[in-house]
């Protein structure tokens, strides 16, 4: 992907709007809980900084469909974020109008402004030209950090760039392009992709596209009891998609064809109910009791999903091995997370879940990358174009 980079701009003294994604939960006192995605940009805002730039910065955070919702004001980020830099940041209440465009006026180099929620405007999710304007009126240079949002076309990282001159992607877009190339671009060889999580028609296309790139596939979590089903095994209660046996008898089908070594699970942990105080056992996949539900990978399975990875050079892992939430049915997610912290591979992991698994087991660092966009990175799993990104290439 052929896109300027912030570290190749000169930004002396330009206003530079930075879209981020500050989509940070928050508590009932209105105080951030987890600052991993804001830490994660931290780099591309200090060579900002360090370049003389006038800094804007963009986010959305939450869901306030194109209205002003109190309880989704980013204003409580610019104090974490304060705290996260070791110097000021100024909380602007809106993104676009006259008011917004003195604050940047009068702003000056180093100076960090944060601006309010783009998504309290109607026009951000339309992608709508005369809200890309505005924007694009604030900044004389607009730099996209927010790989998480690079799946939607919207206004703050699509119609915005039609009219700024100069554009770039930010070192964490930078980061994240850059290995998913080494993961499916170029990768080092053996190529494993593990999939978890829930449903196999959420992530078809994302294996359809990967078994054309990969030397082997493990597939765990809920999506594995549509495949036990489609080898004609009884699931029990289990989660799983009756419409979609025969498509992963195909994706069975295709493995072979292409010489894929596809891994599923052989033993699974069934439970009575989905409770963290169910009754639970071990059983083979082709003995699923009635009633019972598949809720994680088996001891047996983990060692032969371990065993599997050993001589991989690459993993790129997408979705928990089971429900991982409560106790009783994490110790397939976690015995995945530790074969791949012990690995020589490089590890490539993406998607909200795994993330939330990661730092749950605290092996969060011991993976090369974890990508901070879990549909994005999905979308690119799937071999499309996103949006956000096409959007600095055509720059």
């Amino acid at each position: 992907m052929k896109i300027r980079t912030i570290d190749q701009m000169d930004l002396t003294g330009k206003r530079t709007l930075i879209r981020v994604d500050f989509n940070v939960p928050l508590d009932k006192a209105g105080a951030v809980t987890d600052d991993t995605r804001i830490q994660a940009v931290l780099p591309t805002l200090r060579t900002a900084a360090e370049k003389g730039a006038v800094i804007l910065l963009l986010s959305h955070l939450g869901r306030p469909k194109g209205k002003t919702v109190p309880e989704m004001s980013l204003a409580p980020v610019a104090p974490r974020l304060a705290s996260l830099l070791g110097k000021g940041v100024r909380f602007v209440p809106d993104c676009v109008g006259e008011a917004v465009e003195k604050a940047a006026a009068s702003a000056r180099p180093g100076e960090i402004l944060l601006l309010e929620n783009v998504r309290f405007h109607p026009g951000e999710e339309k992608n709508d030209e005369a809200f890309g304007r505005q924007l694009a009126a604030l900044c004389d240079v607009y730099v996209n950090d927010a790989f998480a949002t690079a799946h939607r076309g919207h206004a703050s990282n699509v119609a915005v760039t039609r009219f700024v001159r100069e554009k770039a992607a930010g070192l964490l877009l930078k980061n994240e392009i850059a290995f998913f190339e080494k993961a499916l671009v170029s990768p080092a060889r053996p190529l494993a992709a593990v999939f978890g999580g829930a449903k196999i028609s959420g992530k078809i296309q994302a294996i359809h596209n990967v078994l054309g790139k990969v030397d082997k596939i493990l597939i765990g979590g809920a999506m594995a009891n549509t495949f036990i089903a489609a080898q004609g095994f009884p699931v029990g209660k289990s989660l799983y998609e009756a419409e979609m046996t025969a498509t992963a008898k195909q994706v069975l089908a295709e493995a072979e064809g292409r010489k894929v070594r596809l891994y599923l699970p052989v033993d699974v942990v069934v439970a009575d109910r989905l409770d963290a105080s169910a009754a639970t056992k071990a059983v083979p996949v082709q003995e699923i009791p009635d009633g019972w539900l598949a809720a994680d990978v088996g001891p047996a399975t983990s060692i032969l999903f371990r065993e599997a990875l050993q001589d991989a050079k690459t993993i790129v892992w997408n979705g928990p091995m089971g429900a991982f939430e409560l106790a009783p049915f994490a110790a397939g997610t976690f015995a995945l997370m530790r074969a791949l912290a012990e690995s020589d591979a490089t590890t490539i992991v993406g998607g909200g879940d795994t993330d939330t698994a990661l730092h749950k087991a605290g092996l969060f660092s011991r993976m090369s990358y974890v990508s901070t966009g879990g549909g994005a990175f999905l979308e690119l799993l799937e071999g499309k174009r996103l949006p956000g990104i096409v959007a600095l290439e055509e720059a």
